[in-house]
């Protein structure tokens, strides 16, 4: 079953060259007891870690089953250890957070792809444990403890045990019992190979073999061998076996492990939380805030222009005041809207501050004059009552339709239609309230109040000029055509000097504004993302620092798992599976304070907010992409540790 010849083992230490093994030849058949003695220093421990595939000879041969392990990959060892060996260590090495049944169960998580802890149970009870499976290590005595690591080598039916010192730190009672165990497992054909320095522990093996400075100085066998053929024809049929480990178990590990270590998993957690909720609240701040600006602007009106006096300049090029030579009344307004094509309305306007009053109260507001086209074009058609007719209009009726701040302000919330007020200390009845638009940023769209245009200009404002002329075009493709000939006509009508005509008036296009804050509000929003976006690397680098903290503190649990048949992609899926974990926790706890957040800035501070589903499915998948990239090496430095060396880590 096992063939070494000629193995040499040579460890450098510093300057120094240390011969542990100086061609040792031996042959070991199926179903044989053997026991490896020597001094310290002989070389027996080094043998036992050749043997048992956690260590490579520097130079010879060492085959197993007819395979030689030189020519064996990594992960090809790990198949060899966790299907042909089971290992009973001199300290035990149960993982401290798992009970007696997960730790015998251990194996399997790389064989069978799950805890099988009915499997393990029935081993417990086979080495008397069996009222013990939910107790750890902690609570179990060392005799205990190394009836666990006994099941545990057993679990995955090997076909040979290696224990190192097995006896070593138990009393002579629990001596004869774990030897009793062993010699009992060797009558089912299993082959044992212990190391010892006892000599009444050697002599329960059937052959005994004494080792000297790395050399075999005899090979006495006591017991005659016969050798177990149908365990043999069992345990070839299992070689072909290559299953990976089941990503659930692995998951289901790291959960264990991360509430094992809870102080720094939420640390960890903490800072993948703080840049996930920055994420999500700056996105859901900025798509609020863009959402506002949209709703603002079409309650201005689509395709909507507006006509504007400007400032022309003087011989001397100096600017005027805005209007002062370039003016525009209600005849102007009728001359475009029957002259120019594709215009679905034309409206004159004035605008200014008056003071309201109802009784004792009054409140000071914006108040705009224009025509009834205009409940259309600025989507302000009264919620109750009605707006003014064009009669009205002629008649310079005193009528007004106002924003529910005002209906608040001076009514208390009652419903005003009827209600006579003073605008001016000129009495106006209130016909309509006008639709909730609500604040956006410092603007309450609802502080208005709506009136006649002959009324606000002959009554309250005395202006005999209008201050805008605003205009809705049909289609967005008459809108460019449609300025233009709108100066045109402005222009000709005003015979302004051609030399002044760039200064004369000003059109505004309402979708070019409205374009242009949206690209603004989209740029902001994705720079507050960005700068919070590097919390989230931070958060980042803080798991991979705490992975790899972890990695050295648990270097003794992945030379355990790589002893038990754990590949290399094993460690580095069970470790990433972790960092994932955190990140991925950081990025629940992150979406739910980002709600909090925008709730309360929602509620309390009137700031709009909106969280996208896009944004949610980014942050998660960025959480999730940050703990895979800073666990990556982490976790590969983990799967790169050499299994003696990771056993042997202090």
């Amino acid at each position: 079953m096992l063939e070494i010849k000629d193995l040499h083992k040579r460890y450098q230490m510093g300057d120094v060259t240390v011969n542990a093994l100086n061609g040792v030849n031996l042959t070991i058949d199926q179903g044989d007891f053997v026991a490896i003695m020597g001094p310290s220093g002989s070389g027996k421990s080094t043998l036992m870690h050749i043997l048992g595939l956690l260590d490579a000879p520097t130079e010879g041969s060492y085959k197993v089953k007819g395979q030689e392990v030189s020519q064996m990959r990594e992960d090809e060892l790990a198949i060899f250890r966790r299907d042909v060996i089971g290992f009973i260590f001199q300290q035990f090495n149960l993982l401290p957070r798992m009970d007696a049944a997960e730790n015998v169960a251990l194996p399997l998580l790389y064989s069978e792809k799950r805890l099988d802890l009915d499997k393990a149970q029935g081993l417990l009870e086979k080495v008397g444990l069996g009222t013990r499976s939910h107790h750890r290590p902690s609570e179990l005595s060392g005799g205990q403890q190394q009836r666990v690591a006994i099941a545990r080598a057993l679990v995955n039916n090997p076909i040979m045990i290696l224990a190192d010192e097995p006896t070593g730190n138990l009393d002579s009672k629990s001596e004869k019992e774990i030897l009793g165990i062993l010699q009992d497992l060797n009558d089912q054909g299993i082959t044992i190979v212990i190391v010892t320095h006892e000599e009444e522990v050697g002599m329960a093996a059937k052959r005994l073999i004494r080792m000297r400075d790395g050399v075999v100085q005899s090979d006495i066998r006591r017991v005659p061998f016969t050798e177990n053929h149908l365990e043999k024809q069992a345990a070839e049929s299992k070689l072909s076996k290559i299953p990976l480990a089941s990503v659930y178990q692995h998951f289901a590990q790291g959960i264990k492990t991360l509430a094992a270590n809870k102080v720094r998993t939420v640390l960890s957690v903490l800072g993948i939380l703080i840049g996930v909720a920055a994420v999500v609240a700056m996105l859901a701040i900025g798509s609020g805030a863009q959402a506002a600006m949209e709703k603002e602007l079409s309650s201005l009106g689509s395709n909507l222009l507006i006509l504007r006096p400007g400032a022309i300049k003087s011989a001397s090029g100096v600017k005027a005041d805005a209007g002062a030579s370039s003016k525009m009344t209600q005849d102007d307004a009728l001359d475009i809207k029957n002259n120019i094509p594709n215009l679905n309305n034309v409206v004159s306007t004035v605008s200014g501050r008056c003071q309201i009053t109802y009784g004792n109260k009054n409140w000071s507001t914006q108040i705009v004059g224009t025509n009834p086209a205009y409940a259309l074009m600025h989507a302000s058609v009264p919620q109750s009552g009605r707006f003014f007719t064009a009669e009205e209009n002629l008649a310079r009726a005193r009528l007004a339709v106002i924003g529910m701040t005002l209906v608040r302000e001076l009514f208390g919330g009652a419903n005003p239609i009827g209600s006579m007020i003073k605008i001016n200390k000129v009495n106006f009845q209130v016909i309509g309230v006008l639709p909730t638009k609500g604040a956006n940023g410092f603007r309450d769209q609802d502080d208005a109040i709506i009136v006649p245009l002959n009324a606000a200009m002959y009554r309250l404002l005395g202006k005999e000029n209008v201050d805008s002329i605003e205009v809705e075009v049909s289609g967005a493709q008459f809108i460019d055509a449609a300025q233009e000939q709108i100066l045109s006509r402005i222009n000709t009508r005003r015979r302004i000097p051609v030399s002044q005509q760039d200064d004369a008036y000003q059109v505004r296009n309402m979708a070019d504004i409205q374009n242009a804050l949206s690209s603004s509000t989209k740029i902001m929003s994705l720079l507050l993302s960005a700068i919070a976006s590097i919390s989230l690397v931070v958060g980042g680098i803080g798991i991979m620092n705490i992975m790899l903290v972890s990695v050295t503190e648990r270097t003794r649990e992945i030379g355990l798992r790589k002893a038990v048949g754990a590949t290399r992609g094993d460690i580095l899926i069970q470790f990433l599976v972790e960092s994932i974990v955190v990140s991925g926790l950081g990025g629940v706890c992150g979406l739910a304070l980002a709600w909090v957040v925008t709730t309360v800035l929602t509620y309390f501070a009137n700031w709009p907010a909106d969280i996208s589903f896009a944004s949610v499915v980014l942050s998660v998948v960025f959480s999730g992409g940050v703990g895979m990239i800073f666990g990556i090496y982490p976790a590969r430095k983990a799967s790169l540790l050499h299994p003696i060396e990771a056993l042997r880590y202090d």
